[in-house]
């Protein structure tokens, strides 16, 4: 790899922090969140988003929560400047949010920006420009001080549409573009001017965004650059600090955090992370990562599938099935030990809750592999755990106990899981907890009811205390024997009539349960037999759990003899 043709970032910008004290700091609130999927995350699409897109989009943020939303760059397009025009004159606009709208720093697009909001009450104007050298030699041709002036009259035009303009006054947002690779003296200079030239006060403070345009370092240096940029920026009262990750590096959500960390107290990002290149910062990942440490997010993710389906609907790309928190597979468990370690766990959390008093949904959250409980957000528990090749015997009892109430003993475990192993290898593919009861019931059950050896008539009866009888017409091959046996209890005495018919039967373990609840529920006997040597697990469904044991005997018979 030509590696050598790259610079590390300390050779391109200067880094003058050294006394850092974001590390020691921990997250205790969720920031200001700032959606810009209508605007950054439009802008990266192959098909850009229309109005009703753009709608249905703009609905889901607001009822998500969500009290400031990027909603277009009305320059750039018609689409944009009509879905701006859209809202302000719909009268949907809720009372509690403000629209934000983009433009680069040249007057006819500030005008058009302008004239695109008006109606609207609660406006950010969000003004950019690129600030890093390369930009300022190679896109712009213009030198330091050229750049700061293009900016400074740009604000000015800005400030003089907006004064004119009836209503309440418009806030104002500045990105220093590609903040990330400026020098920070430069960056100071130009932020302070533009508090400084739009009368930034605490009761109308001005938002400085300083993106991460394009991930070059680690994100401790990005924090290192926020920090800094917290501690000298003048009139730090009247500043909201805002941060715009991309994802470059992949560390757009690790640069995000640490950024707070260091003072941010804004963060602009996209459901799911679509933007340009990588994309930009996911809030979803960002939002539930709070969640997940005991902070509320001040967003409603309780129906993550619902929030993905209109995402993947707007912006016509798939969510990847295991992307954090929202993909199809991220709470699902294929590998035995997750599984097994799963299963434990929700029946320990679920054991503590009824002990604690308070409903599960209530109770601490400590499952093992699962960070968040997935009904937070929506999610049941039938995409926690799924079979495959991978999967164990703690995943396969903990499907059949979910979906249909059996609760397999933990000896016969193995024995299934054994069954369930050969039948993924040799197909290679996931089994549902419907084909499991399937097998199940095939592997089990069928060869107590129609095989080689099978009983016709039979009773049993205890003449006398502790002494019991079983009398049976048995089929085995082309033979038909009335057999009759004795032991101490109908199972024992169901043995012993069997060797009459030449089978020599011990039941080494027996349970049973109820499938369901009333007195017409059936119940399903589970019995670990050996059978002239060979040991073979049977079990038996029924009303009667004496005829479901006796069903059971007869399947490990029948299991023995193939």
């Amino acid at each position: 790899m030509p590696s050598h043709r790259y610079r590390p970032v300390e050779q391109r910008v200067a880094l003058p922090l050294t006394d850092r004290t974001w590390p020691s700091r921990t997250l205790r609130q969720a920031p200001l969140w700032v959606p810009v999927d209508l605007r950054d995350g439009n802008q990266a699409l192959a098909e850009p988003m229309d109005t009703a897109r753009k709608r249905r989009m703009f609905d889901l943020l607001v009822a998500m929560g969500y009290k400031e939303i990027e909603v277009g760059y009305p320059s750039a397009s018609q689409t944009d400047y009509d879905f701006v025009r859209h809202l302000a004159t719909s009268g949907d606009v809720p009372d509690d949010v403000t629209i934000s709208v983009f433009t680069a720093a040249r007057a006819d697009l500030i005008d058009r920006t302008v004239d695109s909001v008006d109606g609207l009450p609660r406006v950010v104007v969000h003004l950019y420009t690129a600030t890093a050298p390369v930009w300022r030699d190679v896109v712009l041709g213009r030198s330091r001080a050229e750049v700061h002036r293009l900016i400074l009259d740009a604000g000015t035009h800005l400030l003089r549409r907006t004064d004119r303009r009836p209503g309440p006054a418009v806030r104002f947002e500045f990105s220093p573009e590609v903040f990330n690779l400026t020098e920070p003296d430069y960056i100071l200079e130009i932020c302070d001017s533009m508090t400084e030239l739009w009368q930034a006060s605490p009761d109308r403070p001005v938002i400085h965004n300083l993106p991460a345009t394009v991930e070059v370092a680690t994100p401790n240096v990005y924090a290192d650059q926020i920090e800094y940029m917290h501690r000298n920026l003048a009139r730090r009262d009247s500043v909201i600090l805002s941060v715009h990750p991309h994802n470059d590096r992949g560390t757009g959500v690790a640069c995000a955090e640490l950024a707070v960390l260091a003072g941010a107290q804004r963060v602009e990002g996209c459901l799911f992370g679509n933007g340009e290149r990588t994309g930009n910062v996911d809030l979803v990942t960002l939002a539930l990562n709070l969640h997940a440490q005991g902070v509320d997010p001040m967003v409603d993710f309780s129906d993550i599938d619902a929030v993905r389906e209109v995402v993947e609907h707007c912006n016509r790309l798939p969510v990847h099935p295991r992307h954090p928190y929202g993909g199809d597979l991220v709470h699902t468990a294929f590998s035995g030990t997750h599984q097994d370690a799963i299963a434990k766990g929700l029946a320990h959390h679920a054991k503590r809750a009824a002990e604690d008093g308070v409903p599960p949904e209530d109770a601490p959250w400590t499952v093992p592999y699962l960070p968040i409980d997935p009904a937070d957000i929506g999610r049941t528990y039938e995409e926690v755990i799924r079979i495959n090749s991978q999967s164990g015997k703690g995943g396969v009892a903990h499907l059949l106990n979910t979906h249909y109430g059996l609760d397999l003993p933990q000896r016969m475990r193995p024995d299934f899981s054994r069954v369930v192993q050969r039948v993924t290898d040799t197909t290679g593919q996931e089994m549902s907890a419907k084909d499991l009861r399937d097998l199940f019931e095939h592997t089990y059950v069928d060869p107590g009811r129609d095989a080689a050896v099978a009983l016709g008539s039979w009773s049993t009866s205890e003449p006398t205390a502790g002494k019991h009888t079983f009398t049976a017409t048995v089929h085995t091959g082309d033979r038909t024997l009335t057999c009759a046996g004795e032991g101490n209890g109908p199972l024992a005495a169901m043995a012993d009539a069997l060797r009459g018919a030449g089978f020599v039967v011990d039941v080494l373990a027996y349970t049973e349960h109820a499938t369901g609840a009333g007195p017409d529920s059936p119940a399903i006997a589970y019995l670990e037999c050996r059978v002239n040597g060979v040991v073979r697990w049977g079990a038996g469904w029924d009303t009667s759990l004496l005829a479901a044991s006796v069903q059971g005997v007869i399947a490990a018979v029948n299991r023995a003899a193939r």
